[in-house]
């Protein structure tokens, strides 16, 4: 086995999850990443856990959705009892072919997410971690090499994850004591928000891994401005590019997209905190150095800003706070490398994809 499989694994249980004796650890995973569930199930026996083995199939799923009429959809009990009895749980994404649910109705797909809203906040309450398996179909879609695409992943997850926090914290420090943000890029992106008494997180090895991240929540009536998202967004198989919105009182106005722009409009359409900012993160992963159309990645990958579109997560919203919410959370990436900013309180903190506390920094 590839050593670097097995630090995966040991990252994934005693880091992001941290499984303890006895603890019940459930670990759900695509067929293709049966080498990563090997390594874990090895270090669950180690530390003495209890774990389940359940398999994805895109297959599968399709089929189903595609025969569900979509008033049929309910809250789907069994697996939230199996979630209350669980203290932990470890997902592996990993496609033989990531187009397998495009032709799922996306009724049907908005139905069944806002069926399950309750085990959606159950997956949330538990030690919780989601990876990606180097995976044929994810390298194509990629564009790479099955050899180059393990060596990207384990580029981005192999990493001295103590040192990154260290370094990310000092942005989530910034971010904290912050009251409002403005993030300039380019001609078309000027965008204003306030995360007054929000709570900025340091996502380094937790519920994502790869990690590297600095994230808060904006004060959801308080974006005002402009933003143009010019890296893609995939939405059920469909591209999106150049998506433009406009906000007013915290929520989209106008919006345009150079392509799918009936993507967009469906994200959009999903309910009413779709049309508001759930999230504002900052990549800070420089591990990640190229967009491979996975969102696991590509919201990390440094010299980025992301902003999604919908729920907030609830741990970054203070206590007297409103919280958006939303039957979904889709991030969307704005490139920072060149010709843009981001300002703090009035300070530039960030500036072409360097921050203030790095060497080289320009005021």
């Amino acid at each position: 086995m590839d050593e670097r499989v097995r630090r995966h694994a040991e990252v994934l249980v005693d880091k992001c999850a941290e499984v303890e004796q006895g603890d019940m650890v459930e670990v759900s995973a695509s067929p293709v990443a049966e080498e990563l569930v090997e390594a874990i199930y090895e270090r669950l026996g180690e530390i003495g856990a209890r774990p389940s083995l359940s398999w994805q199939s895109s297959r599968a799923s399709r089929a189903y959705a595609r025969a569900m009429d979509e008033d049929d959809y309910s809250l789907l009990e069994h697996r939230l009892a199996a979630v209350e009895s669980t203290d932990a749980y470890i997902g592996i994404r990993g496609s033989r072919n990531i187009a397998e649910m495009n032709d799922v109705p996306p009724e049907n797909t908005t139905a069944a997410r806002n069926a399950n809203e309750e085990l959606q906040q159950a997956f949330d309450d538990l030690n919780w971690v989601g990876t990606q398996y180097p995976a044929a179909g994810n390298a194509q879609k990629a564009g790479m090499s099955i050899e180059a695409y393990e060596d990207f992943v384990y580029q981005a997850v192999d990493r001295d994850w103590d040192e990154q926090r260290e370094f990310q914290a000092q942005m989530v420090e910034i971010l904290d004591d912050a009251s409002e943000v403005r993030i300039v890029s380019g001609d078309e992106t000027d965008l204003k928000m306030s995360v007054d008494g929000m709570i900025a997180e340091n996502d380094a090895d937790d519920a994502n891994m790869p990690g590297g991240e600095a994230f808060t929540a904006p004060v959801p009536d308080s974006v005002e401005g402009t933003v143009l998202f010019d890296q893609p967004r995939m939405w059920r198989g469909e591209e999106i590019l150049d998506a433009r919105l406009e906000f007013e009182n915290g929520e989209v106005v106008e919006y345009t997209a150079n392509q799918n722009e009936d993507a967009l409009d469906e994200i959009l359409e999903t309910d009413d905190g779709a049309k508001r900012i759930g999230e504002l993160g900052i990549g800070m992963n420089r591990g990640i150095d190229r967009f491979t159309y996975n969102m696991l990645f590509d919201e990390k990958m440094g010299d980025t800003v992301h902003l999604a579109l919908g729920r907030a997560y609830e741990e970054s919203v203070g206590s007297d706070c409103e919280r958006n919410v939303s039957s979904i959370h889709v991030d969307m990436i704005t490139d920072m490398s060149e010709d843009s900013f981001i300002e703090v309180d009035g300070e530039v903190v960030q500036r072409n994809g360097m921050f203030v506390f790095e060497d080289g920094f320009e005021e």
